[in-house]
């Protein structure tokens, strides 16, 4: 189905942010929207969003985009959720992603955007957005966010069987 983009906070976010700039061919390849959108149009129907594809693993920016996200949020008068997409670690066993799965979520669960960029780094994680999960991080921690909840975490070993290259799965909730 068809979402709107929410125009009013795309450019607020676009004036907060210098390293925002509007590219349709970001979103060309990326399929974290895709997977997001469907559940939410069930969710919450009636939405507006504003996509957000990251093209870097600088930490001073990607935590300057959570800052930016903080400050626009805080001016708004409505409730935002902000929702960042990534799988966990890819195509290991299904021992060593576990391992490197339960390294990266010990940070995001102390919601330690730093934490979580270095240790994604020191281990090696192939955690393909963590880019997103660091901004939102440091955004929430802006808002005021006080603790974040597991609920599910999983590897693709539990459903097909094959636990030589498995990717690693995790639900969080950032409150």
């Amino acid at each position: 189905g068809l979402v709107p983009v929410d125009a009013a906070l795309a450019t607020a976010l676009l004036r907060a942010c210098p390293h925002l700039q509007e590219d349709a061919a970001a979103h060309r390849r990326e399929h974290a929207i895709e997977v997001q959108l469907p559940f939410l149009q069930l969710a919450a129907p009636g939405f507006s969003f504003v996509p957000i594809a990251l093209g870097t693993s600088h930490f001073e920016v990607l935590h300057g985009l959570g800052e930016a996200l903080a400050e626009v949020l805080k001016r708004e008068q409505r409730s935002v959720l902000i929702l960042a997409s990534s799988d966990m670690n890819h195509y290991e066993s299904d021992e060593v992603t576990r391992l490197k799965d339960r390294a990266a979520l010990e940070p995001i669960l102390a919601l330690d955007a730093q934490g979580l960029y270095d240790v994604v780094f020191r281990k090696r994680i192939s955690m393909c957005g963590f880019g997103p999960a660091v901004a939102t991080l440091t955004a929430a921690r802006s808002l005021g966010a006080a603790s974040a909840q597991l609920v599910r975490y999983a590897t693709s070993a539990e459903v097909s069987g094959d636990c030589e290259r498995v990717v690693g799965y995790a639900g969080v909730i950032i409150a």
